[in-house]
């Protein structure tokens, strides 16, 4: 199973608390005015990688968590659900992932859906440009909500939606 990715950053403490390995897929479709990384956009940018060459390469940084951002993760969903599940199974890592897509679009679709279980936190809904905020943290706008889906991420971050129990 391969993920289409634009980049990956190593130790990065600006996709999360902490440092963290972030992942940059590639693809879409969102499209938002103002969006800070327009280059994500192309579904066909970026190259391809195999989830156990990006598993090993997450395993190799014991300092670091992981993020899935892009583009937008859950346009490539199957394979990032199961980059996931990989992290959770064989790592102690906690995952963070952006979507503009809101929460309840994901759990309204099963094919989505099948991510949530394996993500600690869900940073979610389109930037939207008019409501943009730069003392916000982790976000743009405040439409987007940053979501623990489990208790394990638990970090005090200003904005935060309480724990969603999913497990």
């Amino acid at each position: 199973m391969t993920l289409r990715i634009l980049d990956i950053l190593h130790q990065t403490m600006a996709d999360g608390p902490g440092f963290r390995t972030a992942i940059y897929c590639a693809g879409c479709a969102h499209h938002c005015k103002g969006c800070h990384n327009p280059q994500s956009w192309d579904f066909k940018g970026g190259f391809e990688v195999s989830v156990d060459e990006l598993l090993q390469i997450i395993k190799e940084d014991s300092l670091s968590n992981v993020t899935f951002t892009g583009g937008d993760p859950f346009y490539q969903v199957d394979a990032f659900t199961e980059l996931a599940r990989r992290i959770k199974q064989e790592t102690g890592k906690t995952i963070w992932c952006w979507t503009g897509f809101t929460y309840e679009e994901i759990l309204a679709d099963e094919h989505l859906a099948q991510m949530l279980p394996w993500l600690d936190v869900l940073v979610d809904g389109p930037f939207i440009l008019e409501q943009r905020d730069t003392t916000l943290l982790f976000r743009g706008s405040p439409n987007q909500r940053i979501i623990y889906l489990t208790e394990k991420e638990d970090d005090s971050i200003p904005g935060t939606v309480p724990l969603v129990p999913l497990r």
